[in-house]
């Protein structure tokens, strides 16, 4: 799943933070630190960003037939 433009539930832009947190999390940053800095306030952005699985190069490996 790509991550969404705006939080499902409250609207707010999100997805322009997505490579931001993605980048500091592979460096081993926490991610509660990292949201909290980005301004990711509310349960519902946070659990956007918790709840997502980058599949997009597994799923680009397969062929459509």
């Amino acid at each position: 799943m790509i991550i969404p433009v705006r939080c499902f539930s409250c609207g707010k832009p999100i997805g322009q933070l997505w490579e931001e947190y993605k980048k500091r999390i592979s460096n081993g940053e926490n991610s509660k630190k990292i949201m909290d800095e980005l301004g990711l306030e509310r349960a519902c952005c946070r659990a956007m960003f918790l709840g997502q699985t980058d599949l997009i190069e597994l799923v680009g490996k397969f062929k459509k037939s």
